[in-house]
């Protein structure tokens, strides 16, 4: 009866110990889990929507490069001119610009002020609108629309020996140069590209003939969109070294995208990048309102339509460029958050960008991502 009982009390104890080392391992699994969660929701807020980079001025067409190890942005300027709005962006009124820099992504973001006033472009007479930057040989070259004395947009060049400016404008706009939106690409030959062109208030209409005119001129709906253009630069980065050529877009059955395609044709904002030796060539769809982008083998293109990169975010125009620091690949974009939905008072943004192992960009969803 006493080994009965024994044996009874020892099974009670084994019982005893097993259930203690479940509930251990259980807790354990648990803790692991939470952690794993903690983490994944760590890598989540890394990834999220940073900005607005600044809070003191309205920014918006945002333009990011990586010199000497800093992440620069040159955004143009918004402020309330207090000019009615209208199709032509009468109302875009910039007049100076500014330089943004970062020495780590989340880090301060420091204003280095004004590096171009319009008072200092002897050419220019008003709307200092989406402006680049590049760097050749120890210069750095600001790259920026305004309109001339005639109110014909061309391209000017003002140059620093610091990225951060300020920047000395050179006397006239770079020769045979029209419209708006430019952005200069460093080939991995050392050849630099300038793209640029931008529809309705950025008159790429009025230039379908080879001459200014100005009218408006669209192709029907379905005709081929208007292309926006590209031009190899001079070894100066004052000039052009070619006529500017078309950029033609294609879609998947490599058709031109027609003029009545809103959802995909050409608007405004033009920006190239390179990925594993393949030209990315994106842009924004103006009045759809999405950033989507298109691939090519070769800087002049063709490039074949790949999908939307950005979805619309709040406010009517988007503006974007795409740039790789540290090993990871940012997206710069621009929203109307800031000032609570005013259009023409935008505020930049940044957010990690991914592709997929076919080379294709995942889609960003602003609104979702930071609502």
């Amino acid at each position: 009866m006493i080994q009965k009982k024994n044996s009874f009390l020892d099974k009670l104890l084994i019982f005893s110990l097993l259930c203690s080392i479940i509930s251990c391992k259980n807790n354990t699994d648990k803790d692991s889990v939470e952690s794993d969660e903690k983490q994944t929701a760590e890598e989540k807020n890394e990834n999220t929507i940073k900005g607005p980079l600044a809070t003191d001025l309205y920014t918006a067409d945002p333009s990011a490069h990586v010199f000497n190890d800093k992440l620069y942005v040159y955004p143009s300027h918004d402020y309330d001119s207090g000019i009615p709005e209208d199709d032509l962006g009468s109302h875009f009124a910039m007049k100076d610009y500014h330089v943004y820099s970062m020495d780590s992504v989340g880090g301060e973001v420091i204003d280095h002020g004004i590096a171009l006033d319009l008072p200092d472009v002897p050419w220019a007479k008003m709307q200092l609108w989406a402006p680049d930057a590049a760097e050749k040989d120890g210069t750095y070259y600001l790259f920026f629309p305004a309109k001339d004395k005639d109110s014909i947009f061309r391209m000017g060049v003002a140059t620093s020996k610091n990225p951060q400016g300020p920047f000395t404008a050179e006397k006239e706009p770079i020769k045979g140069s029209f419209s708006i939106d430019p952005a200069v690409f460093e080939d991995t030959d050392g050849e630099y590209y300038m793209y640029f062109g931008g529809i309705w208030g950025g008159q790429l209409q009025r230039w379908s003939s080879g001459e200014y005119s100005k009218e408006d001129t669209y192709p029907a709906d379905d005709a081929p969109a208007l292309h926006p253009k590209v031009a190899k630069m001079g070894d100066d980065l004052l000039s052009f070294a070619e006529t500017p050529k078309d950029v033609i877009i294609l879609d998947e059955n490599g058709k031109e995208l027609t003029t009545g395609d809103n959802d995909r044709r050409f608007f405004e904002a033009a920006w190239v990048h390179k990925y594993k030796d393949k030209y990315y060539f994106s842009y924004s769809t103006g009045d759809t309102h999405n950033i989507v982008y298109a691939t090519g083998d070769n800087p002049y293109g063709p490039f074949t339509y790949q999908g939307v990169l950005l979805k619309p975010v709040l406010g009517w125009t988007n503006h974007h460029s795409i740039v790789e620091y540290n090993g990871k690949w940012y997206l710069f974009f621009h929203d109307s958050s800031l000032s609570k939905g005013k259009t023409y008072l935008r505020s930049v943004k940044m957010t990690e960008l991914h592709y997929n192992d076919d080379g294709s960009i995942q889609t960003i969803d602003a609104k979702v991502e930071n609502p």
